[in-house]
């Protein structure tokens, strides 16, 4: 696998880990990230004559279901762990 693409066998390996009957969705725009369903797998020739795997999302007006979880869109490292407001700290007042 490089560093930049994952392969069809890599894709296969990865999901043989998850629940087969759990829905397949992807993730989009790390600046606003959004799911989306996936409706087709498309293999075709690139421009430089590779063949590549095209994974697509469905063109009816449900196949954007919202904005990615941030659960999510943490663990893809696309936004920081939240961190709840801390209260400001309470000093010490001693009588002078």
């Amino acid at each position: 696998m490089s560093d930049t693409e994952i392969t069809v066998q890599d894709l296969i390996e990865l999901l043989s880990a998850c629940k087969r009957d759990a829905p397949v969705r992807q993730a989009v725009n790390p600046f606003f990230p959004t799911e989306h369903r996936l409706a087709q797998v498309v293999q075709a020739t690139d421009t430089t004559g590779q063949t590549v795997v095209y994974l697509a999302e469905g063109r009816d007006e449900h196949s954007q279901l919202g904005v990615l979880p941030p659960k999510v869109a943490v663990e893809l490292a696309w936004q920081s762990p939240v961190q709840p407001p801390r209260r400001p700290r309470r000093t010490a007042r001693g009588s002078q």
